[in-house]
């Protein structure tokens, strides 16, 4: 799908999607729940669809009623007669959660996904199931896996994406005894293992930090049903706090400021870039975040930015370090990519008058969407479908703030 992206101003009200973070994990708890558990406001991107068929793989059953899921969840561990299929997508959040709790609660399963997805990290867990006699099969179609995870201490790297760390603490509860996860240096994007926890809590599961920052600790026990509702997300949000950084005027509803999402860094990360002077952003916790900060920093006219620690950005849905520069370049901006950051020097505006892709990537699609606005000729943005990985609604938004910006 193409997208025609004419120079304005964004302006009028906007509520962004809610969290498909908190979503997935609300979901995952809720079939792991045995019993009825509601799970309200959530928002059906592809990533969460994704969710849905792997919780039913498990046994569990889901119903929807417009943004409300009835999840009955299923009674684990047991045995299938077959190894269930959980088709992933493009999620890597569902990847990574599912493998260990499929392994804890069914014996294994056969996973797919969509473009890049199989092509992701998932060392951290091959090395966990080498130790433990656990078999898989890695084919460019799927990843089969099978056995049962057995309680201990795992020891995962602290540079290494969080979704290993929450799949882990998901299926520990499942195993027969207690579990330790432990972190290996620093832990990065810490806040997600946070809102892993805050789940687990909610379906009376408490996982135990350890001191000093070490790790956690899980003790075995049954999941408990639950209602809750799933928060604003501050990452589609970002695009919106980027669209005022550029001129806009929109107001950003339903968001919480308590939140443990990580990116709700981007408010004061915005007020850093509205300031004069160099600008140095370590996104070593916030990673999502690097689209809609890059195109803030591509218009901070006579500025440098350096958007730092982001090396795990070439592994998302595309090599984000290379699709930011080669989406922002094309538009005019000032901007290099190194091994691991993006050094980018501001200007008034952008020069546009091109066509740039999407790279099939939902963050570079709004990014593009976004940054055009501060273009002096119109976009052209290939693959503009991109956006229902995570902000389904996000055209929809984009049109009407397009148009109540008009003057």
């Amino acid at each position: 799908m193409e997208k025609r992206l004419t120079p304005g101003v964004f302006a009028g009200t906007v509520t962004p999607p809610s969290s498909k973070s908190a979503g997935h994990r609300l979901l995952l708890c809720a079939a792991l729940a045995p019993g009825r558990s509601v799970v309200e406001g959530l928002s059906l991107s592809q990533d969460i669809r994704a969710t849905l068929d792997c919780i039913r793989a498990l046994g569990a059953r889901a119903e929807l009623a417009g943004n409300r899921c009835t999840v009955e969840g299923a009674p684990l561990p047991h045995t299938l007669e077959a190894l269930p299929a959980f088709p992933c997508g493009e999620s890597g959040s569902t990847l990574r959660f599912f493998l260990p709790v499929a392994l804890a609660g069914v014996g294994g399963g056969r996973f797919t996904g969509a473009r890049r997805l199989l092509e992701r990290p998932l060392e951290p867990y091959f090395a966990i199931f080498r130790r433990q006699g656990i078999a898989f099969t890695q084919e460019p179609e799927a990843l089969t896996v099978s056995g049962r995870l057995r309680a201990g201490t795992f020891s995962l790297p602290g540079n290494v994406s969080s979704q290993f760390f929450t799949g882990l603490l998901l299926a520990a509860p499942l195993l027969s005894g207690e579990s330790r996860v432990l972190c290996a240096g620093p832990l990065e994007s810490a806040e997600y293992v946070d809102m892993t926890i805050a789940a687990m809590a909610l379906a009376g599961r408490e996982v135990e930090r350890l001191p000093n920052g070490v790790g956690y600790l899980v003790t075995p026990g049954p999941y408990r049903p639950f209602t809750a509702r799933v928060e604003g997300d501050w990452s589609a949000a970002a695009f919106w706090y980027a669209a005022n950084f550029l001129g806009g005027r929109v107001d950003i509803l339903g968001l919480d400021e308590n939140s443990p999402q990580g990116d709700k860094a981007v408010a004061p990360l915005t007020r850093a870039l509205s300031r004069a002077g160099e600008v140095r952003i370590d996104v070593s916790g916030c990673p999502d975040l690097v689209p809609a900060l890059a195109a803030m920093a591509a218009l901070r006219p006579g500025e440098a930015t350096y958007i730092e620690n982001a090396a795990r950005l070439r592994l998302k849905e595309s090599d984000r370090l290379a699709t930011v520069t080669a989406v922002l370049s094309a538009l005019g901006a000032d901007i290099r990519e190194t091994p691991d950051s993006l050094v980018i020097r501001g200007k008034e505006a952008l020069a546009g008058g091109c066509v740039v892709s999407s790279h099939n990537d939902h963050r570079i699609a709004m990014m593009a969407a976004v940054a055009a606005a501060r273009c002096r000729e119109a976009v052209v943005l290939t693959g503009a479908e991109a956006v229902e990985k995570s902000y389904p609604g996000f055209w929809a938004d984009y049109e009407r703030l397009y148009e109540e910006g008009r003057p």
